[in-house]
């Protein structure tokens, strides 16, 4: 299940646990939840179906902005996103952008590295809180 850049890992909740889980866990990191776009419900309100496919939005200025002071593309893929989705067997992820490949994606240079690093150790870590026992 690789897709570039896509760091995805099976949670140990249902979709709807994880993403309260993810969102306690982003404001407990002080982190500004930005949008929540539920697109099972977008769907659901056209007369579709989708499995449980929920996306959070968040980030923070401290963190975003030596990335586009380097690279100002890079806020095409800033804030960050997470999505929790739901596969065909039932079986719940959270997947997310790997702050190395979108620093590479916008040719990110060394000065920004260590906000790259930070931004790459605070997403592992969100994930894992809201995905594991």
């Amino acid at each position: 299940m690789a897709a570039d850049g896509l760091i995805t890992i099976k949670s140990s909740f249902g979709p709807e646990d994880t993403m309260k889980r993810l969102e306690a866990e982003v404001k407990a990191k002080g982190l500004t939840v930005f949008a929540h776009v539920d697109h099972a419900a977008g769907a659901a309100a056209v007369g579709m179906n989708l499995r449980p496919t929920d996306l959070l939005i968040f980030g923070n200025a401290k963190g975003g902005t030596p990335l586009m002071q380097q690279a100002q593309t890079i806020g095409i893929d800033l804030p960050l996103k997470a999505l929790v989705w739901q596969d065909e067997q039932g079986v719940t992820w959270l997947s997310y952008n790997d702050p190395a490949f979108v620093a590479g994606r916008h040719d990110v240079g060394e000065p920004a590295r260590a906000a790259i690093t930070t931004m790459t150790g605070a997403l592992h870590a969100i994930a894992t809180k809201a995905t594991a026992q």
